[in-house]
């Protein structure tokens, strides 16, 4: 490539020259190509340790002048063919013109000027790309990541680290690539050369360890390897950077989607040095997921920067230190002493921003006010000015909210409020009507507690006063702290949430904590619409709704009737239709149920969004990765706190079959309602932290009885009872029964267990758990997690095969493992069909990953044991429309087992109709088809119309006829798919002759790299010479028993020469030589592209006639096609002439060569192991030709 003119001192120093003119040098690294010697391999050393560009450009080109010593470094290649295309552009283009220049200082202003415009062309011509913000360093790097290991330009390099890899006890020193798909490690030490390539969807475990055989390094495990990376200048740079790309291939694996990068995100003031866009990205993502989940915000929400301040805090009097963090649409603080104060602002609520007066006891302050008449005032700001700028530009660009203070749900509780005139509420009905969802349903502007609750008389007992006591904290709470999004979150907050949220404020927090309540605001109508979209579908989310609509909180008398199991219905419809990738899932029922007991629909809606989406991530998909995960936590938590009984409890196995329910449904199944609700309470606002240390206060509690355990159904009683028996005492609601409990409750039945003192006992022993501690502990066990459900799948995928194909287990996991690699591959490396159409996690295991052709091309070629030259692809493409029966242009696995079995465990019988069904359609395309029934369509072409004609007519007719016989028809059906009918030979279609011609030609190349070639080619001319005979033979009967008219009509006249050629006298080989001819349009100066002048390999004659008429076949198909007006020779084959597959098979038997190699036992393992080694061949031969190079980035 073109590089800006840099000056070189010393030219000749590690350099040898091969090409020279008076302006300019081609020169060659030394250690690069052949030869070098000793000082070949200690330059190769220095470039490796030192991170020479060299590594990169092994060429380079040199302007140079007569009189001056500096030389000016102007191009640079990875190849010869790269550097030598960009020397003759400088012959040809630049060296009459520098010739005539009299000055050497001319001289070099223009060439620098020259290179340096056409630089700048190619920059404004890649002007989108994001590579382009890369500095120039960079960029060589990634160009010898892709060198070195055989990588494809879609393969972006994140950033690359000098460090030292462990093979065995000795450390190699070399530099480590981590792109978005692989890490990569390179070293080259005195002509050892170790190169390794790792995927992260393989990567099990990742580890930042110390040990005394290691230094401080870090340990990536996969499924059979463990490998140590140590001597970084950061290590906690690189290991951050690693676990987000881990993370990001772990999500590949559970949504089957590529990494797309961030095209938004602002370009850098200057060029960062050494630093790719993809890394600013991932820095920023990882920053803005922090942000995220510390104010509960939307996931659409990108931290623009932070700042140290102060902020006044009325309550407390004082000047509180913490940091000030702005977003596209909120401005949040947070101190830096932990709960002393949070505060978030929506740009929605704020209505002036302005610099105040500045003064040594408050410099710099900015007072922010808003709708509501809340100010906020916010000092020490570093850059006020600039501060200031930015947030008026994200409120230009905020909507105005058409309520102002108002919250959309008051609008719909006044439209639906009992003062509402009657001749109003009755207009509103009957715009209404027919719509699932409108405010007039009670449901829409209420909780169902309120609704049953609405006509109760009053309750003056000790429990209610206590909750309105509760109600008056809450109330001198908002007058101080305020109200509503913007109120300052302190530990006071926290302690008034512990002792209980009063019922009738619990919907309005739970929505202001969760961060729902933001959604909600920002999406006015959005629940509304899309639960008219949603209603009325029918889908396996659906249908798994309605069956478990009356098992949600059956025992609670607002389920008990329709009102509640309608509203219920539509806020779980909704959310399916607004997520199908998690749909439904068994648990989201009794959460969303408890829901709507204290809040409105919507308000339910969006706490149901918040949960699934950002506070219990990946807990509702198919596999319940999440609760999974977290279990995984739980397990890592229980050794950490309670080591003793951890062992106790694995022994039995417990905690698996405990926390996955306790997690899912955040206890709500397993607890008293009214106490569990309580932790709902603290998991709105603490998040999973707290329902981890109630589970381990549980366990606490329980241990003694835990450790003398025998069994685990000894153990889950105990625990049972104990949750059972936690009661709140302070509820004012009539207690709701709990079905467990009244079930295991016994004779004994355990002391009751108060909820609050749960709660209090689970903050004093595990209060110490960190947020950012419990999500480093997902992380590891996600690996762990989706590791261990993709290597289910894999068994399952393989039991299923076992009884369908005769490949052992080891081979049938092996080709999965290459098949699932091959659609991974092309999820990240772009393909023909979108991720979402090639997976489909509803279905079962072995149908869940497809492939489209090109991939199947490529498994094909590589595993196939009939190797055919340059016809396997158009074998491939054939078996690829065979197998794909949907024809949806995919191909799952079990269809591609189906397919390689037949080939390698198939009899004689059984490869050879796979062979013959190869040349017949559907397996052949249209176009190749076409040419072989072009005559007879011709000539036939009226009488389909006709029928068309005739069927129109009596179309009333056979609809009723179907009417009738329906059930019949659905009989048969039924019956077929009980006893499937197993294809016969006799089944099978006649063969054309040019159907035929293909065949041979097809044969032709699978023996030419065969020990046995000359005879199996002696063979199959012989077997051809006999199927022309009998084809001959056979149009002879037919045509005698055909009315002479109708062989007028529908054949041509034939070629008698051609005819006495085929049918009489040469010999079985001429005969098939002409046979291949005639399937030429012309002679072979015709052919005129590089593919069909290189040359064959073949040694065989027959092998050069099949591949040049094959080639040849191929232009003759395209011309017909597009032309149309000059017909081949090839489209006047005989069409009466056919032949059946049982004489293929009978005239094959007789040839005992042919016959040994379709009997011979193929080994596919061999054929694994080199698709397996097929990156490794790639990657050392990606350096020898640029041809091969751009085969690989294809």
């Amino acid at each position: 490539m073109w590089i800006q003119p840099e000056e070189v001192l010393l030219a000749g120093a590690l350099w040898v020259s091969e090409r020279a003119n008076p302006f300019f040098i081609l020169q060659r690294r030394r250690g690069h190509g052949r030869g070098g010697g000793l000082s070949g391999l200690l330059v190769g050393t220095l470039d490796v340790v030192l991170d020479s560009s060299a590594r990169v450009a092994p060429y380079r080109i040199l302007l140079q002048t007569a009189d001056s010593q500096i030389y000016w470094n102007i191009a640079c290649g990875s190849s010869r063919k790269e550097i030598t295309e960009h020397w003759d552009w400088l012959e040809s283009n630049l060296l009459q013109t520098i010739s005539i220049f009299d000055n050497d200082e001319d001289v070099t202003t223009f060439v620098k000027g020259k290179i340096s415009g056409i630089i700048a062309e190619e920059n404004r011509l890649k002007q989108g790309e994001e590579q382009e913000e890369d500095c120039g360093k960079f960029r060589e790097a990634e160009l010898k990541m892709r060198r070195l290991f055989g990588m494809p330009d879609e393969e972006k390099l994140v950033n690359y680290y000098s460090c030292s890899y462990w093979k065995g006890r000795v450390p190699r020193q070399g530099w480590l690539y981590l792109s978005v798909n692989h890490l990569c490690f390179y070293s080259f030490l005195l002509g050892k050369e170790v190169t390794l390539v790792v995927q992260w969807t393989e990567v099990t475990q990742l580890e930042k360890n110390a040990t005394l055989v290691f230094p401080e390094s870090i340990r990536v495990s996969t499924r059979h390897t463990e490998h140590f990376f140590s001597m970084f200048l950061n290590i906690n740079d690189t290991f951050k950077l690693m676990e987000q790309l881990a993370n990001i291939a772990m999500r590949q694996l559970l949504d089957n989607e590529a990494f797309a990068a961030d095209r938004s995100l602002p370009k850098p003031c200057k060029t960062l040095k050494n630093v790719s866009a993809l890394k600013r990205d991932l820095d920023a993502r990882a920053k803005n997921e922090r942000y995220r989940t510390m104010f509960r915000l939307t996931q659409d929400e990108r931290l623009d920067g932070h700042t140290d301040c102060t902020l006044w805090t009325p309550f407390a009097k004082m000047h509180v230190v913490g940091q000030l963090f702005i977003s596209n649409n909120y401005i949040c603080f947070n101190s830096k002493e932990e709960d002393l104060c949070q505060l978030i602002i929506p740009l929605r609520e704020v209505s002036i921003v302005e610099k105040a007066d500045s003064s040594s006891v408050l410099p710099c302050p900015v007072s922010i006010s808003t709708k509501n008449k809340m100010n906020f005032l916010f000092a020490n700001l570093k850059d006020r000015d600039f501060l200031v700028q930015r947030i008026s530009d994200f409120l230009q660009r905020t909507p105005d909210s058409s309520w102002g203070d108002t919250s959309p749900l008051s609008l719909i509780g006044h439209s639906a409020s009992s003062s509402t005139p009657l001749s109003s509420s009755a207009g509103s009905e009957s715009i209404h009507r027919g719509r699932h969802y409108h405010p007039g349903l009670p449901t829409a502007s209420q909780g169902l507690l309120q609704l049953y609750h609405r006509n109760a008389p009053e309750d003056l007992g000790p429990k209610a006063m206590k909750e309105k006591m509760k109600e008056e904290a809450w109330n001198i709470h908002f007058s101080e702290f305020g109200r509503g999004v913007c109120m300052y979150r302190t530990s006071r907050t926290r302690e008034l949430i512990l002792n209980g949220i009063p019922e009738h404020l619990r919907g309005e927090l739970w929505l202001l904590f969760s961060g729902a309540q933001n959604e909600m605001a920002t999406h006015p109508g959005y629940y509304g619409d899309l639960v008219e979209q949603a209603m009325g579908l029918c889908s396996l989310a659906t249908e798994e709704i309605e069956r478990d609509l009356h098992r949600s909180m059956p025992e609670h008398r607002a389920f008990q009737n329709e009102t509640g199991i309608a509203a219920l219905r539509r806020v779980l419809t909704a959310y399916a239709h607004r997520n199908p990738g998690i749909g439904y899932c068994q648990a989201m029922n009794i959460v969303t149920s408890v829901l709507l007991l204290y809040c409105p629909e919507e308000e339910a809606f969006w706490l149901l969004v918040a949960l699934c989406e950002r506070m219990l991530p990946d807990y509702y998909n198919t596999r319940v990765v999440g609760a999974l995960v977290d279990q995984g936590v739980f397990e890592e938590l229980t050794r950490a706190f309670l080591p003793l009984l951890y062992e106790h409890m694995q022994e039995l196995g417990v905690i698996s079959t405990i926390s996955l329910s306790w997690f899912l449904t955040l206890f709500l199944s397993v607890m008293p309602f009214d106490s569990a609700v309580l932790l709902v309470d603290c998991f709105f606002y603490e998040g999973i932290k707290v329902i981890f240390q109630v589970a381990l206060a549980v366990l606490h509690d329980n241990m003694d009885a835990l450790l003398s355990c025998s069994d685990e159904g000894e153990a889950m009683t105990i625990l049972g009872r104990y949750l059972d028996n936690v009661v709140n005492k302070q509820t004012v609601a009539p207690p709701i029964p709990h079905l467990h409990a009244l079930l295991t409750s016994g004779d004994d039945p355990p002391p009751e267990i108060d909820i609050f003192d749960l709660i209090r006992s689970s903050y004093e022993k595990f209060g110490s758990l960190r947020s950012d501690a419990i999500e480093q502990m997902r992380f590891k066990q996600r690996l762990k997690v989706i590791q261990s459900l993709e290597d289910t799948a894999k068994r399952s995928v393989v039991r299923a095969m076992m009884t369908e194909s005769a490949f052992s287990i080891e081979e049938l996991e092996e080709l999965y493992c290459l098949f699932k690699s091959k659609h991974m591959t092309s999820c990240y490396w772009g393909s023909s069909s979108s991720a979402a159409e090639r997976h489909d996690p509803s279905l079962p295991y072995l149908e869940q990953y497809r492939i489209d052709p090109a991939q199947f091309t490529q498994l094909f070629t590589t595993l196939a044991p009939w190797v055919c030259g340059g016809h396997t692809a158009t074998l491939a493409a054939r078996l690829f429309r065979l197998l794909d029966q949907n024809q949806d242009g995919l191909v799952n696995f079990k269809e591609f087992i189906t397919g390689l079995s037949g080939m390698y465990h198939g009899d004689m019988t059984e490869k050879l109709k796979l062979l013959y069904k190869l040349h017949l359609p559907p397996a052949l395309c249209p176009e190749e088809a076409e040419s072989a029934l072009e005559a007879a369509h011709f000539f036939t072409e009226d009488l389909p119309r006709g029928e068309e004609v005739k069927d129109g007519g009596g179309d009333s007719e056979e609809k009723k006829e179907e009417k009738v016989k329906d059930y019949r028809y659905y009989l048969r059906m039924w019956a077929k798919e009980k006893d499937p009918k197993t294809e016969t030979i006799k089944d099978l279609p006649r063969m054309n002759q040019e159907q035929f011609i293909d065949l041979c030609k097809t044969l032709y190349n699978m023996f030419s790299e065969e020990p046995l070639e000359q005879q199996l080619y002696h063979s199959i001319a012989t077997v051809a010479s006999l199927l022309l005979r009998i084809g001959e033979v056979g149009k002879k009967f037919n045509n005698g028993s055909k009315k002479p008219d109708d062989a007028a009509a529908q054949a041509p006249a034939p070629d008698p020469q051609r005819e006495g050629g085929l049918g009489e006298g040469a010999s079985g080989e001429s005969q098939v030589c002409r046979a291949l001819a005639d399937a030429q349009l012309e002679p072979a100066a015709l052919q005129t592209s590089d593919e069909e002048t290189k040359d064959d390999t073949s040694v065989s004659s027959y092998s050069v006639v099949s591949s040049g008429s094959l080639q040849c076949e191929d232009i003759a198909d395209d011309t017909v096609l597009i032309g149309g007006g000059e017909q081949r020779r090839g489209s006047v084959l005989d069409v009466d002439w056919s032949i059946t597959f049982e004489q293929v098979l009978a005239s094959l038997l007789t040839e005992p060569p042919l016959v040994d190699y379709f009997e011979k036992k193929r080994d596919i393992q061999s054929k694994i192991a080199a698709c397996k080694a097929q990156r490794a061949v790639e990657r050392q031969t990606s350096s020898a030709s640029d041809h091969e190079l751009t085969q690989h980035s294809v």
